[in-house]
């Protein structure tokens, strides 16, 4: 354990899911750990906060001597109340996962777990979200416990940057995963399709479901050809949403 250093620890998945148990293993051989996580799952809860309700943390009893919460709120909002409540003075890290599912690609707009990476990022804090792409509540975690281990060393070697790092590990045995790749997002988008039912009133309600449209997996320099090839993907993301080259165009409209 480095004297010193201080890491967050959160997800979306829930305080009991094991991706953060695995992650939290990882994250304890670099340093003291606060780990705080949503009561319930919250998957899919992209950058949202409450605001129309009451926020509580309770803090757990943990027998492996670090601190540990269960929150009320949003991902998002574990990482605030952290900041804000919890902590005397930020974190020099916060990691968010391990996600159990993909957060490549368009997936990185709605994930819980990478708005809460985003929301440590927003605060000034390098954060870096993990995800295994493994949907599986029992899913093998020893290649992505490696490669969270890898990341975080490296990170915390170099000197010291604002970022905020989306990393994927794909759903492969730890030899034959090639090692790390740094890329960009790739474009792709989710085709959505409502499943109408009835419940037993006969009034129809909706279930979303839909299929993953990738639109440049086979482009060299992106996340999905990364995994796709074997490669954990490490994308450096931006909470800014400017579109340059359409406001570059708009402003030729005032010329």
């Amino acid at each position: 354990m480095s004297k010193g250093i201080k890491i967050l620890v959160t997800n979306d998945d829930g305080f009991h899911a094991p991706g953060i148990q695995a992650l939290t293993e990882v994250a304890r051989q670099f340093g003291e750990v606060i780990k705080i996580a949503p009561d319930k799952p919250q998957s899919g809860m992209g950058h949202a906060i409450t605001i129309n309700s009451t926020l509580r943390i309770e803090k757990m009893s943990n027998a492996d001597g670090y601190e540990a919460y269960q929150c009320t709120g949003t991902p998002v909002d574990c990482v605030k109340i952290a900041l804000d409540v919890i902590m005397d003075e930020a974190p020099d890290l916060i990691v968010s996962g391990i996600n159990h599912g993909s957060n490549a690609s368009v997936n990185v707009i709605y994930s819980g777990t990478m708005s809460a990476a985003l929301e440590g990022y927003i605060e000034g804090v390098p954060s870096i979200g993990f995800s295994l792409l493994d949907h599986s509540v029992d899913a093998d975690f020893t290649a992505a416990k490696h490669f969270v281990h890898q990341v975080i060393e490296m990170v915390l070697s170099k000197e010291k940057l604002n970022f905020c790092l989306n990393v994927n590990i794909p759903n492969q045995p730890l030899d034959t995963i090639k090692g790390l790749k740094f890329c960009r997002q790739a474009h792709a988008k989710w085709q959505e399709e409502f499943d109408q039912r009835k419940d037993p009133s006969g009034r129809p309600y909706y279930w979303l479901t839909g299929h993953f449209v990738p639109f440049e997996e086979h482009e060299e320099d992106t996340d999905l050809y990364a995994l796709q090839n074997g490669y954990v993907s490490i994308v450096p993301v931006n909470h800014d949403l400017t579109h340059f080259k359409t406001l570059d165009v708009l402003k030729g409209w005032m010329e």
